[in-house]
């Protein structure tokens, strides 16, 4: 069944987390797994993905919000671990060397912070409570439910993309959200496979830019990272103009927003009255 498979996936997900908590636990006292974190977030990340589409059912509502309260937690220890990357590549050792001190404290935090405990408490109180709701019990329910929140999602999305004043970090996050919700259930999603091959494309480029026009502000508040600033501006706008190239080719091959002819009244002119877009 359908739910069964849901439960199922998301106690796998409990598990890779378990795994790469112990992992980041190893890390804060010797030298850092630099994957550890990393593999956290993205556990996190599927969790909420998974149940983002019950957001307003009770049984899901707590995990939803542990797993969110993790994902703010660990942005800017992830944020700093890819600068000291970027830093690396460009042959900056010394730069990275000073900022990779902070990680080992940041690590430490981020296992002792009560924020984890909170979402593995939820991770075990869940199962039980998903499978004595109404959705538990009806697999058909709740690919119904899944299947109008990716559509809302990629409405979203579709109508984004057509505002061209629409900010770009706002799309970055709606792109980033259509991806994860989107490779969460594959099999219900109205994608075709080029559009979401298209999406993936789009977050990446979006990403890059993110990331370069990050450090640029970095740079603003960091006097070492000052030297730097000139290349991630002008790497941030070449960047952002690919982005914006995947964006148009994802526009293309999104499904065609379904249009919803508004009922006339008595009142109404048929020859006045518009077809108004459902979203």
């Amino acid at each position: 069944m359908f739910s069964d498979n849901y439960v199922a996936e998301i106690r796998s997900l409990e598990e890779a987390l378990l795994e790469a908590y112990r992992r980041l636990d190893e890390a804060a006292d010797v030298e850092a797994d630099v994957e550890a974190l990393h593999d956290l977030r993205i556990a996190v990340r599927r969790i909420r993905s998974l149940t983002a589409p019950l957001r307003s059912q009770p049984e899901s509502q707590t995990l939803r919000e542990a797993a969110a309260e993790v994902g703010r937690l660990t942005t800017p220890t992830r944020d700093l671990e890819v600068l000291i990357i970027e830093l690396q590549q460009r042959g900056h050792d010394t730069l990275a060397d000073v900022r990779r001190r902070r990680l080992q404290t940041d690590y430490q935090l981020i296992v002792a912070a009560p924020e984890l405990q909170r979402l593995f408490a939820a991770l075990q109180q869940w199962p039980v409570a998903f499978r004595k709701s109404k959705l538990g019990e009806d697999s058909q329910a709740l690919k119904r439910i899944i299947g109008k929140a990716l559509t809302r999602q990629i409405d979203k999305l579709h109508a984004a993309l057509k505002d061209v004043e629409f900010d770009r970090h706002q799309l970055r996050i709606l792109v980033k959200r259509t991806r994860y919700l989107t490779d969460a259930f594959p099999q219900l999603s109205p994608l075709p496979t080029a559009a979401t091959k298209s999406l993936k494309k789009a977050q990446a480029a979006l990403g890059a830019w993110h990331d370069h026009f990050q450090w640029g502000l970095a740079a603003r508040r960091e006097s070492d990272l000052q030297p730097l600033a000139l290349q991630w501006e002008e790497a941030s706008k070449q960047e952002l103009k690919e982005a914006e190239v995947a964006l148009s080719e994802l526009a293309e091959l999104l499904p065609k927003e379904k249009v919803k002819v508004k009922p006339r009244t008595s009142k109404e002119n048929p020859a006045t009255t518009k077809e108004k877009k459902s979203r």
